[in-house]
Formats: structure tokens, C-alpha cells, sequence
């Protein structure tokens, strides 16, 4: 039975070039899982194994990785503490990366520039560590960079995120005389050489220059320890200082309590500092039998009040967190809460009903897998081959069922339409894009009746121009990207009252149908109504039905531009028909005629979609968003303030939002972020009007030419 209490199951995670994969890199070195460090910038990085990642120099997947850690004294030799790790993205179109890896992890590391500071999405990133309660240390990289500022990064984690540092080291030297750090608990300080080499470090007595700032961080350092021990803290406040196995007691309890998070400092890349931040990792981050349990829900998503207990003889419940399709099938990461699981055991997909057998089970080396035959709570594994899984879906114990909370993933603000060059590249591209699907639950995709294409939803163009890179070069899939179309409306203004005969003559029996109606328009919303009001059987019951479908096979063309009409309703008021040329199928025809003939007369107008805004920005660029969305024909409709900036919430046409995504990060820096989803449709202004009439002219025009 593996002891759980040397397990850690954490996640790196910053802001884009903070140094996440080479300290991911640096901690698999320095625990022997690989022997030679790759590099980022040389595209070699262990963790980044895709061509787009080692192109672009970012991570664009989390990728998992497991490695073993005897401490930096050799102080857990005989059994190794376990370190299940994600190295995450950094960059905002892939924050459903860092989400869904959050929502499993027991714990993270935090890794911000030395230099840069508190960036945008490392704010981001914090708000969804607070939502999933995951217990974090905070680790300054890159203090070897020229205007790296150990303490000034402090004070923006208190200031920016609101968040409580507890200082464990102080940087002895910074910027190019950077060369190690003081441990403020053991009052040593730790001094790397040049070579390189992470184990070649000396420990030596604190510096005199830095023996009064030690001190007083020190001091802080064991007050704010000991308030989360009632005893502690009255033998502290008597003269008792406790000893370091005590003051780490407490903090351990604090982190986990999200109370403060301890913080660390160094260069990854020129490897001075890493391995104190992988003792603070079994110091202070709780193994997985020491977090909040996973609460269960029923159908509708409401809590039960039961909870999946992390315990290795409960009943399974795991949760698939991430699908990655690679050249040996689908792989299902799976995170195991409770209970155990056995090559060729069947499980429960809680979310379809259905069963799944466990065929392979691997262990997660980047890109590189092991085999298993067995995995327990606590583990995180990738099972090979699941069909009907998809990311959020609970696996469980056939004879005792349930539903863990599920992921909410948030709505795509961007589309681009797409289409296969041929046939056989239409074929190909609708398996790979159900493939693309299943693995990125942030990217959508549905196909666009009016226009023929496919459209693509994402999170933004980055992630869209990668999902088209994949279609192309991993897919082999040739396709010709163009802009999506605005899905616009039409509607009627006035009343009218009209009459339409349909009669036909062509020797034997004919077709007659006469109708007299009304066409007045309704409350946005309503959609078509028909009605009949016909006395006296004028029209015959049983012709009424074929009334109604003919104006219902009308709506989808509107008199203006071709889009379909909206919120209109048709009252059948009287007619005529003929003993033997009167039909069904002639009174269908006369309900098309008629609306072709009245709907031009009752004051048609194009409709167009309007989107519901969710606007993130910093403070000191609230004038500049409002300004730019009052461009965009936008109203805004309120401000919230919050810790780190302000919500902005507005109502804007979608026509006006194409790249909005890029504008509103450039307008702050990179700090903006938004969602956007559907609200209503709305009139549109004349000018846009006209211009949308023309464009349908010129498409129809065209396919007309080309019949």
C-alpha cells in the first residue's frame, strides 16, 4: 500500500515567460527523471513536445509528468516524496488549460518574474487557485534578470492579488551578482558557483549586509506562524521561541488554510534556488489525504452532501480532467480521488450511463508513458482507449454510483469560419476537428446552415490560429480559413391586411385556394404565431394545417436580405375554395404566395444579434474601454469594482466585436479579458441596414451567376 503522506500533486503556473517549463525542467533534473536540461528558447524543453510549442517558445497543453524528490539533504532518501506534475500555459487563450488542471491538483506553485512583476495572467491564474482552494507557494524567478526586485514583487502580491506572502528566503546579491539565498528558518545561507550545476552549492553563514534584514524578516516571519497555534503562540509572547520543526508545523497548517503562502526566490534557468522550493513542496503543500473532500452532486448538479473521501479501500471515483489524442489513441487523464483501479476492471461513466472497460493504464512522462497495472486514490494516470469520456465526466464503481462536481468552462468570445479545399479533405477534416473537440472542451465548433461553413469558436485568435496550424499540420487537413458571417435577422414594423388567390387551370382538375389575412408584427421574442379566426367554412378545417405550414416553410427567407423573419403573427381571417380544384397542397401554395406578396408591404427591417459583455480591466483603463465599447455602438449598463480591478457590464452588436479580443489587450496591457454570449436581437441603424441588403444582393447575384 503506497503511504499517501509522500504524495504531492502540483502545478506550475504564471503568467507567459515567467519561467514555468524551465523550472518544470529544473525540478525533473535536479529528482534524476531526465539527465540532460532542455531549453525553451531552443525549443527542446521536455514538457513542451508539440511542434507549435517548440516553434513559439510557450506551452499551449498542460502536460503531466511524475518524478521523485529525496529532499535537498538527502532528508527523505529512503522513501522519496512522489511529485505528480502539471507544468500549465501561461497565455490567456489557454487559461481552460490552467482551470481544468487547478480543479485537480492539491496544490501549486506560483511562479512570477523577477523582474515583470505580478503580470496579468498570473492574476487570472491566483483567481482560479482562490476558486478551486488550492494551497499555493509562491516562487520569484529570474532574479538574475536586469530590474529583478525580490521585495518590490512581494509587495505587488500583497497590493495586486491580495494575497498574503510569508517571506522563507531573502536573494543574496540581485540582477548579474544574484549568486544564492538566505534561508531565514535554518539561518544558513546557501551560495551557488558558476558552474551551472545545481548540487554545486555551499552553505555558509549569513552575509553581514543582510544580517539585520534577516533578522527582522525572520521575527515577521515566526509571528505570523505561530497565530495558527493557540499554545505556540502564548509560549512565543512569554520569551519561548519554538524550534524550527514547530514554527514548520504552523506554517504547513496556514497554507493549507489559504492564510498566507510561503515565498521563495532564485533563477531557475541559471539553477540557484529550485531545490528550496521542492522542500517547501513536501514542507507545506498538503499530500492529497489532507484537502477539502470532493464533494458529489446528482443529476442537476446539486450537492448530495456526500463526499469522495480520499481513501485507497473506498469505492472508485475518479475524475477525467483532460483527453489528449496522440498516434496510440485516445488518452483519458484521469485524476483518482477514492478507491482503486485494475487493468481490466469496468467502471461507470456516471455522466451517459455507460460502462467502460479499463484496458491499458499509463503513468505520464510529457510525452513519454509507462505502463501500469494498478493506480489508487490520489494518483494521476491516463488511461488509454475510453470511447464515450469526455473532460468533466466521472468514472466510478459500478455497485455505487455518483456524480463528482463537474467543470464549467467558459464560453468562446471568438469565430472563424473554415472549409475543406475537397472532398476528401471534408472527410478528413470532420474526423479531425470531433478529435480536437473531445480534447479542448474551451473550443467549439458548429456548422453554419445559411452559409455552408464550418465555424470555429475559441478563446481567442491565438487559439484559433493554433487550432488551424493542428488541422493542417498534425491533421494533414488542407483548409481555406475566411471570416464568419454575422447570423442577421429581419422582422415587420406595421400591420397588414392582404388577400391571395391561387388558382390554376390546366385541363381536368385545377388548383384554387383563396385566403384573406392579417400580418401584424409581435413582442420581441415571441417568434411565429398563426391563427384562425376563419367562421362559416369558408375554408374547410382540414385545409387550415396546410395554411399554416406554408407560411412556416416562408419565415426562413425574409423579404429584405433573405435571413430569417422573426416575431411576426398571421391571422387567417376568411377565403374561398372550390368543391373539386381546392387541395392541401393549393392552400400550401397560397400561404407562400401570400407571404411573398405581403411581408414586402408591412415595413420589413433587419434584426441584428446583440451580445451580452463581461468587460475585465485594470482601474486606471476603465476611460479607455468605455470609450472604445461607446465606438462600437456598446451601452454600458454598469461597473463593479473588485480586488484587482473593474467589471464592466455592456450590450454590444456582435458585428462590431470581430477582434475586439486583441484591441481590449492592447487598450491594457495585456490585463483585459472578457466573455461575451448572446442576449437578444435589435434594429439595426439604416447605414448597416443598407450595406447588409447590398452584401445578400451581391451573394445571391453570385450564386446566381454560378448556377
Amino acid at each position: 500500500m503506497t503511504d499517501l503522506s509522500k504524495y504531492r500533486n502540483i502545478g506550475i503556473f504564471a503568467h507567459v515567460d515567467a519561467g514555468k517549463t524551465t523550472t518544470t525542467e529544473r525540478i525533473l533534473k535536479l529528482t534524476g527523471k531526465i539527465h540532460k536540461q532542455g531549453e525553451v528558447h531552443d525549443g527542446e524543453a521536455t514538457t513542451d513536445f508539440m511542434e507549435q510549442e517548440q516553434e513559439r517558445g510557450i506551452t499551449i497543453q498542460s502536460a503531466a509528468t511524475t518524478c521523485f524528490w529525496p529532499g535537498k539533504d538527502q532528508q527523505w532518501a529512503k522513501e522519496p516524496i512522489r511529485f505528480n506534475i502539471i507544468d500549465t500555459p501561461g497565455h490567456v487563450d489557454f487559461t481552460v488549460e490552467v482551470y481544468r488542471s487547478l480543479k485537480v491538483l492539491d496544490g501549486g506553485v506560483g511562479v512570477f518574474c523577477g523582474s515583470g512583476g505580478v503580470e496579468p495572467q498570473s492574476e487570472t491564474n491566483w483567481r482560479y487557485a482562490n476558486d478551486s482552494k488550492v494551497a499555493r507557494v509562491i516562487y520569484v524567478n529570474k532574479l538574475d534578470r536586469i530590474g529583478a526586485d525580490f521585495y518590490r514583487v512581494v509587495e505587488q502580491v500583497k497590493n495586486v492579488l491580495g494575497a498574503k506572502p510569508l517571506v522563507m528566503v531573502l536573494p543574496i546579491g540581485t540582477e548579474s551578482d544574484f549568486v544564492g539565498v538566505v534561508d531565514l528558518l535554518e539561518e544558513k545561507a546557501y551560495y551557488w558557483d558558476d558552474s551551472g550545476q545545481p548540487e554545486n552549492y555551499e552553505v555558509k553563514e549569513i552575509p553581514e549586509d543582510l544580517k539585520e534584514k534577516a533578522a527582522q524578516y525572520r521575527h515577521e516571519l515566526i509571528e505570523i506562524a505561530v497565530e495558527q497555534d493557540d499554545e505556540v503562540m502564548e509560549a512565543y509572547l512569554e520569551g519561548n521561541e519554538p524550534d524550527v520543526a514547530t514554527i514548520k508545523k504552523c506554517i504547513r497548517k496556514g497554507t493549507i488554510a489559504l492564510d498566507f503562502f510561503p515565498t521563495f526566490c532564485g533563477s531557475s534557468f541559471k539553477n540557484k534556488g529550485v531545490q528550496q522550493v521542492l522542500d517547501a513542496v513536501v514542507d507545506y503543500l498538503p499530500s492529497p489525504t489532507e484537502v477539502p473532500a470532493q464533494p458529489e452532486v446528482d443529476a442537476e448538479g446539486n450537492e448530495t452532501g456526500k463526499f469522495a473521501v480520499v481513501d485507497p479501500d473506498g469505492p472508485f471515483r475518479g475524475l477525467a480532467f483532460k483527453i489528449m489524442d496522440d498516434r496510440f489513441g485516445a488518452l483519458t487523464f484521469t485524476r483518482i480521488y477514492s478507491g482503486k483501479i485494475k487493468k481490466g476492471d469496468t467502471v461507470l461513466n456516471s455522466f451517459t450511463g455507460k460502462t467502460e472497460r479499463i484496458g491499458r493504464m499509463v503513468e505520464m512522462h510529457a510525452d513519454q508513458r509507462t505502463e501500469l497495472d494498478s493506480a489508487q486514490a490520489g494518483d494521476i494516470i491516463a488511461i488509454v482507449g475510453l470511447k464515450n469520456v469526455q473532460t468533466g465526466h466521472t468514472l466510478c464503481d459500478e455497485k455505487n454510483p455518483a456524480t463528482l462536481e463537474p467543470m464549467v468552462f467558459p464560453e468562446p468570445v471568438i469565430s472563424m469560419a473554415v472549409s475543406a479545399k475537397d472532398k476528401a479533405n471534408a472527410e478528413k477534416m470532420s474526423v479531425a476537428i470531433g478529435k480536437m473537440v473531445a480534447e479542448d472542451p474551451s473550443f467549439r465548433v458548429e456548422s453554419d446552415e445559411e452559409t455552408g461553413e464550418t465555424i470555429l469558436k475559441g478563446m481567442g485568435e491565438l487559439h484559433l490560429d493554433i487550432k488551424v496550424d493542428i488541422l493542417k499540420r498534425t491533421h494533414k487537413v488542407e483548409v481555406e480559413v475566411g471570416a464568419p458571417q454575422v447570423a442577421y435577422r429581419e422582422t415587420i414594423t406595421k400591420p397588414i391586411s392582404d388577400s391571395y388567390t391561387h388558382k390554376k387551370q390546366s385541363g381536368g382538375s385545377g388548383q384554387f385556394a383563396k385566403i384573406d389575412y392579417t400580418i401584424e408584427p409581435c413582442e420581441p421574442g415571441e417568434g411565429f404565431i398563426f391563427e384562425s379566426s376563419v367562421v362559416g367554412g369558408n375554408v374547410p378545417k382540414e385545409y387550415i394545417p396546410a395554411v399554416q405550414k406554408g407560411f412556416e416553410q416562408s419565415i426562413e427567407n425574409g423579404p429584405l436580405a433573405g435571413y430569417p423573419c422573426l416575431d411576426f403573427k398571421v391571422t387567417l381571417k376568411d377565403g374561398g375554395f372550390h368543391a373539386v380544384d381546392s387541395s392541401a397542397v393549393a392552400f400550401e401554395i397560397a400561404a407562400k404566395a401570400a407571404y411573398r406578396q405581403s411581408m414586402p408591404k408591412a415595413a420589413p427591417q433587419i434584426l441584428e444579434p446583440i451580445m451580452k459583455l463581461d468587460v475585465f480591466c485594470p482601474e486606471e483603463k476603465v476611460g479607455d474601454v468605455i470609450g472604445d465599447l461607446n465606438r462600437r455602438r456598446g451601452m454600458i449598463q454598469g461597473q463593479d469594482p473588485t480586488p484587482t480591478g473593474i467589471r464592466i457590464k455592456a450590450q454590444a452588436p456582435l458585428s462590431e466585436m470581430f477582434g475586439y479580443i486583441g484591441d481590449l489587450r492592447t487598450m491594457t496591457s495585456g490585463r483585459g479579458q472578457f466573455s461575451m454570449e448572446f442576449e437578444h436581437y435589435a434594429p439595426c441603424p439604416k447605414n448597416i441596414a443598407d450595406e447588409v441588403i447590398a452584401e445578400a444582393k451581391k451573394r445571391e447575384e453570385a450564386r446566381r451567376a454560378g448556377k
